[in-house]
């Protein structure tokens, strides 16, 4: 995993995930070959960002999927 503190200066062309709900949840990503994927809070754009290798990005989705990271608040 790398860690770039201002995704907008990272020069890569990040996305809104299809996932991205209203103003609330917002995510995006962008696809690079050196990098992976990177994802990025698009409310706050000169925040930071996080990239992962294709497959570390995948597992983490694949366990999104399958409620890995679910838990009670209560």
């Amino acid at each position: 995993m790398s860690h770039f503190p201002d995704a907008s200066a990272t020069g890569f062309d990040y996305r809104k995930s299809s996932y991205s709900g209203g103003n609330e949840n917002c995510v995006e990503y962008a696809l690079d070959l050196r990098h992976g994927v990177a994802v990025a809070d698009s409310k706050n754009p000169s925040g930071p960002a996080l990239s992962f290798t294709a497959t570390a990005h995948t597992a983490f989705i694949t366990a999104v999927a399958n409620g890995e990271f679910d838990f009670d608040l209560l």
